[in-house]
């Protein structure tokens, strides 16, 4: 009898042994798995919109808005106030093996302008455009700083047409051209890159949509405007055609426009991401992101 109870607890052992040594490994791979998954330091979304970064960028009571991430996705920059501050600045943070540095601001104007926004970082990474101004639809005009060793430089004012008029929420093609909103005129327009200058400005033809981000390599343009039926804001898509003329403007559906309001459109270097803002109920807005998939799903058959 008790060599059969010696036995017992040897057997015992050795399946208790066994389940643990399963269960270790399992968590092993699932670690694997879930860092294999990561992506800017999150585990990414699919066709649904998740909310971004919701410990550091996306917190409740702030409106965060106009992210925009470097070609090697290790920095962020976005625009961001507090329900009780009045004026928007840039904040950035850096992304430390899996997790992002807590938030600095950047003042990159050091008090030139009374407000900065809407930073949008070149796909090359050597500069860092963006909105700065005083008085508010009074001198809106685009800045940049070029990148230093470990820092950047003074902001300068953008040395182009583009600042004859009012304008805001400036970004860049991978070939360089810079596609911006004119606040006066309330239309996108483009200027084309000429080894690096901006001499020219050019008005984009689509039916409607401001606040437009283009993508990389040109494809389509996104836009928002106001619902006419729901009267909240949505984003939309503009295709480009074969002739170089854009596509009537296409709504993103009901995954991404809520009853809410959505604006902010904005696409990571690589292309696999769309991010955009969120109004909430309490009328801050958070960061919110999806697969680019929710585009191509878009796109007209050839």
């Amino acid at each position: 009898m008790k060599n059969h109870l010696i036995k017992f607890s040897v057997l015992v052992s050795i399946i208790f042994l066994s389940a643990c040594n399963t269960e270790k490994s399992n968590t092993k791979e699932d670690d694997s798995l879930n860092e294999e998954n990561f992506y800017l330091g999150q585990e990414p979304p699919g066709l649904i919109p998740k909310v971004f970064a919701s410990d550091i960028v996306s917190i409740n009571g702030r409106n965060a808005s106009a992210i925009s991430f470097s070609p090697d996705l290790d920095e962020m920059y976005f625009s961001a106030h507090e329900k009780d501050e009045e004026t928007s600045s840039i904040y950035f943070s850096k992304l430390k093996g899996k997790k992002w540095t807590p938030v600095k601001r950047a003042n990159f104007t050091n008090g030139g302008g009374n407000e900065e926004l809407y930073p949008s970082v070149s796909l090359i990474g050597e500069r860092i455009y963006f909105t700065a101004f005083d008085s508010i639809f009074s001198d809106e005009k685009i800045w940049y700083v070029n990148r230093l060793e470990d820092s950047w430089s003074d902001a300068i004012q953008l040395d182009s047409p583009i600042n004859n008029d009012l304008v805001f929420y400036i970004n860049q093609a991978k070939n360089g051209d810079l596609f911006y909103t004119s606040i006066s005129k309330g239309k996108m327009y483009y200027a084309p890159n000429k080894n690096g200058e901006f001499p020219e400005v050019q008005e984009i033809e689509i039916e409607y949509g401001h606040h437009g981000f283009i993508s990389p390599s040109q494809e389509y343009l996104l836009v928002y405007t106001r619902n006419k039926e729901n009267k909240d804001h949505d984003i939309y898509v503009c295709f480009k055609e074969n002739d170089g003329t854009w596509a009537n403007p296409i709504p993103l559906g009901n995954e991404v426009n809520s009853s809410f309001n959505e604006s902010g459109p904005s696409i990571t270097p690589d292309g696999k991401y769309l991010f955009f803002n969120r109004s909430n109920e309490d009328e801050s807005s958070n960061i919110y992101w999806v697969s680019t998939d929710v585009i191509e799903n878009l796109r007209p058959q050839q």
